[in-house]
Formats: structure tokens, sequence, C-alpha cells
């Protein structure tokens, strides 16, 4: 696979590639294309290199035995970013360079699948970067991203949608959706949103008070 310094702006998301199920060459072809960085975490970098995929920067905590120059050979430039703070994940720290180099946006692939406690943390972990950083993870079956208070977007009918609050939100209300809520409140655990659908084609209307609501877009 090519190069990816295809770039219509520099603001588009920058690509995180983790290390769970890789997703179908069609989504990281499109990916690729329009990201202005990628970043591949730590041990994914091997399956990485098999597709020929340039990357920016390799980042992660490197204790299985890295050697950093042999990486530099193989992709030329690349940026090392060696984090051994065990107390946050290597995504975490993915988003905390970016942040720190000023993108406001991120797409996140191979982050869910294999093990479950990745899959969960990469899916909950997003709450804490709501006022830093736009991320979405995506993979061959749905795309994941934390709503604003209010939100609305233009779906066909049928588009399976679910609402997964993380931990309480409150005075949920939506439109155009088939399971309709009217002021009420999800609990993780308790009562979520999903497998909803969208009832026509046209804008869905999504609005909460408080709390952390994700909305995942998922097909089959």
């Amino acid at each position: 696979m090519s190069s990816h310094h295809i770039v219509r702006d520099d603001q588009e998301p920058a690509l995180i590639i983790a290390n769970g199920d890789a997703c179908s060459a069609e989504l990281l072809g499109q990916l690729l294309e329009w990201s202005p960085l990628v970043i591949v975490l730590d041990s994914a970098m091997e399956r990485v290199l098999e597709l020929g995929i340039k990357v920016d920067v390799l980042l992660g905590d490197f204790d299985r035995g890295f050697d950093a120059n042999y990486y530099k050979e193989q992709q030329y430039p690349l940026e090392i970013v060696h984090t051994p703070n065990q107390d946050k994940t290597d995504l975490e720290k993915a988003f905390d360079y970016l942040i720190e180099k000023g993108h406001r946006a991120a797409n996140v692939i191979w982050a869910t699948g294999k093990r479950a406690d990745h899959t969960i943390t990469n899916l909950t972990n997003i709450v804490a970067y709501r006022n830093l950083l736009k991320v979405v993870l995506l993979d061959d079956h749905s795309k994941v991203f934390l709503l604003q208070n209010q939100f609305e977007k233009w779906y066909t009918a049928n588009t399976i949608l679910s609402l997964i609050p993380i931990g309480k939100v409150t005075g949920i209300t939506t439109q155009n959706l088939f399971y309709s809520l009217h002021n009420e409140d999800l609990i993780i655990g308790y009562r979520t949103g999903s497998s909803n659908h969208v009832i026509e084609d046209g804008l869905v209307k999504i609005s909460h008070e408080t709390g952390d609501l994700l909305l995942m877009e998922c097909w089959d």
C-alpha cells in the first residue's frame, strides 16, 4: 500500500493504528488517503510493515525486545516516541501526543476485537478527551464516537444506531429513531439504547443533558 500523503487539509483527522483485529483493506485505504499523520502503536508495527504502509510515528512502551534502529531502517523518516508510563494505555498516549502537536481529530482502527478488555478500554477511554480531541473508532462493522449534548445527522432508513452510556446519561431525547426516548436516562449495565434504527430517510436528532453518551453506527 502506497504513501498516504495526499492531503486536502492539515486538519484532516490523524490515523491511529492500534493492535486489535485488522479491518478490511478497503476501509484502511479510505482512511489512509486523507490522513496527514499515521501513528502506529507498539507491536502493531510488524503487521503494518507487512502491508507496506508509510508510517510517521511509532509510539509505545516497547517492552517486548524493541529495536528502534530496525524500524528506522524500514521506514524513513520515522519518529519513535517512547512512552513508558504504565498509568495510560498506548492509545491514550497517542491521543496525548496528537493534542500536544495541535491536532484536533483522530480516526482509530484495529482497536476492537481480540481481547475484550482492550476493546472495552479503547471504547470508553475517549470520554476523557471529549473537549480536547474528536475521536472516531472504526472497524468493518461499526463507527463509534462520543456525542455532544446536541447532535443531528442525516441517515437512511433502517440504519442501525446504538446509544451506549458510559456510566449514567440523563435527559435523553431522540427524533426519527424507532425506539424513541423522551427526556429519559440510560445507565450502563441496566438500560442502554442498543440496536435502535432510523425510521425514515432524514435527520436523526439526539440530545442529552448530562453524562457521556456513545453513538455506534452499526452494519452487518
